[in-house]
């Protein structure tokens, strides 16, 4: 597989995946409960999951793949902060989730093409 085609593969199932999840967070009914028993206000579920849309969406559209993976890195350490002020500090999928979109980041242009870095 190309270079190319291997990291439009890893935005879109990163992306896609990133996606359904914060529209669980949004939706679902035992993601709100497990939600407020660790006393966050419905408030701060709705924004990070809104904002986790967002940034997805932004993440999947080849003009936007740059500011979207920002806005992605930002969601996510804002969740890892969250999860770490409530004691729990099991975030690995989401330290893994920052590192899949730093790869992205760094292999994709500002215009939203995929940097070419074989020889000629």
């Amino acid at each position: 597989m190309k270079k190319k085609s291997a990291v439009t593969l890893l935005r879109l199932v990163l992306g896609t995946n990133v996606l359904f999840e914060s529209l669980l967070l949004i939706v679902s009914e035992p993601e709100a409960a497990t939600i407020a028993h660790h006393a966050l206000p419905k408030v701060v579920r709705l924004g990070l999951g809104w904002g986790e849309v967002v940034a997805a969406i932004l993440f999947l559209l080849p003009p936007t793949v740059r500011p979207g993976s920002v806005f992605l890195l930002c969601v996510f350490a804002v969740a890892i902060l969250i999860h770490a002020a409530h004691g729990q500090f099991q975030v690995g999928a989401l330290v893994t989730y920052a590192a899949a979109v730093l790869v992205v980041f760094s292999e994709t242009k500002p215009a939203g093409k995929i940097i070419n870095t074989e020889a000629a």
